[in-house]
């Protein structure tokens, strides 16, 4: 990437698309109003954002690279950027036209509110474009009619309440797209139960190899890359299949192939822990009576 863009404060994107500055942490932009643009997309190959950013893309040709893998937009689709990511630029249609809107915030913007507090439960926006959020009609009015309402407020006079009710409405955004997720997350069971399946598979073939001695224990990093899949985006899918989280689920399934060697008379609890990827039998020890309710040895001995 020779010629990146930097995004380190809303400003700095409202410049980019010639829009007036209504508040310093928070701006929406309407692609459909836009006049003629400084600059243009095609003056970058990438841009890296340091505020939070939400696009709500309308028009198929724009070509996006995000963790290595091109992203064709769909109508209706949602993608969204935390602080220090980057988006590479594919290439564009020579009839491109952007249509839809963008909403940047700063970290700034949610300092001292319950909203700054939660920022973590939103694990979407640290999901890759692949992993974007699809839209259906009614939905898309949700989101539309929210954008409208955060846009009134940057409209009027600021006043005490200015904050209160942008930061009000980005949480109700938010919520409101937790809930499109989890929607999405059920109307893709079939494709989220190959994944589990394929995890399954992963993990009986790292656990039956060599591996755990060579890397150490099964990370969920490790799986979401083999199966082509963000961390989180991997996480939030077993929750919502399984109920269990990802590394939960990992732990699980070692306690089962621990329970197996411990039976073997001839190896000891060290040997096991480190066959199983531990760097220190007493962790071992530890998680097993956890999960188990007895350690390795009381185990061995009650069966």
């Amino acid at each position: 990437m020779n010629n990146v863009f930097r995004i380190n404060t809303v400003g700095d994107y409202l410049r980019l698309r010639n829009q007036e500055i209504l508040h310093p942490l928070v701006g929406i932009v309407d692609f459909d109003k836009l006049g003629e643009e400084p600059y243009s997309n095609r003056d970058y190959d990438a841009f890296h954002y340091n505020c939070y950013a939400i696009f709500l893309k309308d028009t198929r040709g724009c070509k996006m690279h995000y963790g290595g893998k091109p992203y064709d937009y769909d109508e209706g689709t949602l993608v969204f950027m935390a602080p220090n990511q980057t988006i590479e630029l594919g290439g564009f249609d020579p009839d491109y036209v952007p249509k839809g809107f963008a909403m940047l915030f700063h970290p700034d913007l949610l300092l001292g509110t319950e909203l700054g507090k939660k920022m973590h439960s939103y694990s979407f926006f640290s999901y890759s474009s692949n992993e974007a959020l699809h839209l259906s009609a009614k939905e898309r009015k949700v989101i539309l009619s929210l954008f409208e309402k955060i846009q009134f407020e940057l409209e009027q006079n600021l006043d005490k309440h200015s904050k209160k009710l942008i930061v009000a409405n980005i949480e109700l955004f938010l919520d409101y797209c937790l809930r499109f997720y989890d929607r999405q997350f059920l109307t893709r069971e079939v494709e989220n139960q190959g994944s589990l399946e394929t995890f399954d598979n992963l993990l009986n073939t790292y656990f039956g190899s060599g591996k755990p001695q060579q890397e150490g224990l099964p990370t969920v990093g490790y799986f979401a890359d083999q199966l082509h899949l963000s961390p989180n985006y991997f996480g939030d899918l077993v929750k919502k299949e399984t109920g269990k989280s990802a590394q939960e689920y990992i732990q699980n399934k070692l306690i089962e192939v621990a329970k197996e060697k411990v039976f073997d008379p001839n190896k000891s609890v060290s040997e096991i822990a480190y066959e199983l990827g531990f760097k220190y039998p007493q962790h071992f020890s530890r998680l097993f009576k956890q999960k188990v309710g007895h350690s390795p040895q009381e185990f061995r001995s009650l069966n």
